[in-house]
């Protein structure tokens, strides 16, 4: 069942037309009071648009703005028609404003991007997309914009339209629409338009009235930070904030993270009102039958198995005037937690035009990028995707106090310090003794269909022919096994490529030689992947066009990644960064696969 509140933001470049969007549908609509509506055509008079209404006043407030005609802060603007109510926010389309942009994207469960159809889409439209997805909006709704510029031409919406269609397919979304409209004219806003018969879907209008923005997924379990120890008097401790995730019952036991005590609910006040049962999005008091450690900052929850961290991996959008460099301190915010935090790494950014990982080592304002944060004290946090209110972040100057980023946790990295490496009699050395040889481990990475497998397969036969101990890993044979809960979103990339290497390393440490079939796609994994093996890790590139892996594509990946039916897919529409140094490349484009096994035989004859 969809919710009765719409909450979308309008977003795009600057001049696509957002604020005389919304300004024409309510005009359309009847939603402006006779004296709105008279002042409004007052003031047009008197402004830019040549004596015609113009929309964008009814959201344009600010003096600078109307003199500009561009918006730049935030319009909020409430208004209910006889299906739905909703809550727009108007956000800047300039670059300087990216900022406020991404204030009014953290509220919202849709978002609206505008494109100028006589432009196409922008590199601010694809920030704004990249944003809207960052802050875990998973409804678009793509307006494309003035198509009486373009005579209202359905060749130019389609083009459009399939620009947008491969921006979106590295995004993780539940809905897209795409419509033509014209929001000076009126096409498609309120009711469909004569000038576009090609198009038979419904209005932008008609559409946000029906579209259903229900949240999917996420955590079931109670969560609640708190914000507020209350304490009128001496009888009543209250503990106050608004329920994160799932609900909570009177005499249901929770647990306070990090302290880990419990207790059971005695009371739950919503307002002045004594409930029985609460749940998500209403703010509560909740008193406990025991006395507790409980502060701001602490979390309840109820059979959520919430942990402390004190270091995560966060996708950040960077906001400040200066760059962003490794080791740089700040405050963190998240929930209602605010505790020292410093800035370890910067993993990769991303390139707004082809939403590639590029290596980094600072980044600028309004760049997005993967950082590792390490926080002062362990903080309670969860993934974004499993709960937005312990997962969302902001990151505060320590000396001017002012936002300097904004972001989401990806996955909490873990630092066993408690855990000491044995050494064992047994060595690495007495088992390549043992087996007559030097363990090491053969990276092969490349693109789907490069041929990994292949290879690997009949170099390994070789290996055995010749008396060798190995084995082999493939990306999918452990995928299907030890890797079978991990995805292929960054994240679990990440880890895929760790354990793998983990798994390579304690193997060499049997004395094996370890061949390994991964397209491990970032250069940033392969070198933690050196870092956790060593010295006897062996990168081998295998090569081969992304035309010919296509044609190699058995399992019809390719075709079903540029259909947008899988997401991050390599090569389409996730990046693969080829070797800067590897050890070995292989063609299997040119050479046969005997040639192939034959070149790493030569390349590994000193460690033979």
């Amino acid at each position: 069942m969809r919710d009765d509140l719409l909450k979308f933001i309008t977003c795009g470049s600057v001049d696509d037309g957002k604020s005389t969007l919304i300004g024409h549908m309510l005009y359309d609509a009847k939603l402006l009071f006779a004296d709105q509506e008279k002042a409004l055509e007052l003031d047009s008079k008197v402004g830019q648009a040549g004596g015609d209404i113009d929309y964008s006043l009814l959201l344009d407030g600010l003096m600078a703005e109307r003199e500009q005609g561009i918006t730049i802060d935030v319009a909020y603007r409430y208004f209910t028609t006889e299906n739905r109510s909703f809550i727009v926010a108007d956000t800047p389309g300039h670059e300087e404003y990216t900022r406020n942009m991404a204030v009014g994207a953290s509220f919202a469960s849709l978002s609206v991007i505008l494109i100028d159809a006589s432009q196409g889409v922008l590199t601010q439209t694809k920030r704004h997309a990249r944003i809207c997805n960052l802050m875990g909006i998973k409804h678009f709704v793509f307006a494309v914009n003035k198509m009486d510029l373009v005579h209202y031409r359905q060749d130019r919406f389609r083009a459009i339209e399939k620009d947008i269609k491969m921006l979106m397919a590295e995004f993780r979304y539940e809905s897209i629409k795409i419509i033509p409209l014209s929001a000076t004219k009126g096409d498609n806003i309120t009711s469909n338009s004569q000038n576009m018969t090609w198009y038979h879907g419904v209005s932008l209008l008609e559409y946000l009235e029906t579209v259903d923005v229900t949240e999917a997924g996420g955590s079931r379990h109670f969560s609640m930070p708190v914000q507020r120890v209350c304490r009128p008097d001496r009888t009543f401790r209250g503990f106050q904030g608004q329920i994160a995730t799932g609900s909570i019952a009177v005499g249901d036991t929770v647990t306070v993270r990090p302290s880990g005590e419990s207790a059971k609910i005695a009371s739950i006040l919503q307002g002045d009102q004594n409930v029985l049962v609460s749940q998500k999005g209403y703010a509560v008091t909740i008193s406990l039958d025991t006395e507790i450690d409980v502060s701001r900052g602490c979390v309840l929850e109820k059979d959520y198995g919430l942990k402390a961290g004190s270091m995560f991996a966060a996708s950040i959008l960077w906001m400040d005037d200066s760059s962003l460099v490794a080791g740089k301190n700040f405050f963190l915010k998240l929930g209602t937690q605010q505790v020292p935090a410093t800035v370890m790494g910067i993993c990769h950014k991303i390139d707004v035009n082809t939403g590639a990982k590029v290596s980094a080592d600072s980044i600028t304002k309004n760049e997005i990028a993967l950082c590792e944060i390490s926080v002062g004290s362990r903080v309670v946090l969860d993934e974004f995707s499993n709960n937005a209110d312990l997962g969302s972040l902001i990151l505060i100057d320590r000396v001017t106090n002012m936002t300097s980023a904004c972001g989401v946790v990806v996955h909490k990295i873990n630092q066993e310090n408690n855990l000491t490496w044995h050494d064992m009699d047994i060595t690495k050395e007495l088992r390549e003794g043992q087996l007559n040889q030097k363990a090491f481990t053969i990276w092969m990475t490349g693109l789907s269909g490069a041929g990994k497998s292949t290879i690997a397969n009949a170099l390994e036969k070789r290996l055995f022919a010749m008396g060798k101990h190995t084995m082999l890993l493939d990306g999918d044979n452990v995928r299907m096994g030890l890797n079978k809960n991990l995805g292929f979103g960054e994240k679990d990339r990440i880890e895929n490529i760790r354990r793998i290497a983990e798994v390579a390393k304690l193997m060499n440490d049997a004395g094996l030689i370890v061949l390994t079939a991964f397209i491990s796609p970032y250069r940033k994994d392969r070198r933690r992947a050196r870092e956790i093996i060593g010295d006897g890790l062996i990168e081998v590139y295998v090569s081969a066009p992304l035309k010919e892996c296509e044609r190699r594509d058995v399992k019809g990946l390719y075709k079903a990644a540029r259909a947008g039916e899988i997401f991050d897919f390599t090569g389409i529409s996730s990046p693969y960064e080829m070797p800067e140094h590897p050890d070995i490349v292989v063609d299997t484009h040119e050479k046969s696969v005997e040639e192939c096994v034959n070149q790493i035989l030569e390349g590994i004859a000193e460690y033979l």
